[in-house]
């Protein structure tokens, strides 16, 4: 579960989540996430002995933005098309 914010670094949370910090945001499974990691679509680093995984917010951040641009690539849309279209 992602922590709270710790009152050292102010409301911008942990910099470093666990798996299953990144997989309670993405309400997928540990397993889910462990599979990004080994193939590579997850940038992270390793701590300590086996299977000690940490991902950096902002790459997580960055995950999620490539993704997005992924799916907007195979719809034909982009964000801002779609924001156009709305006013």
């Amino acid at each position: 579960m992602p922590r709270e914010p710790d009152a050292t670094r102010g409301s911008a949370g942990p910099r470093f989540l666990t798996l299953a910090d990144v997989a309670e945001i993405l309400s997928t499974s540990v397993a889910q996430v462990r599979a990004l990691v080994h193939s590579g679509e997850l940038r992270h680093i390793q701590i300590g002995g086996r299977q000690q995984y940490r991902i950096e917010t902002v790459e997580l951040e960055n995950y999620i933005a490539r993704k997005y641009a992924e799916a907007d690539a195979r719809t034909g849309t982009h964000a801002a098309d779609e924001a156009r279209t709305q006013r």
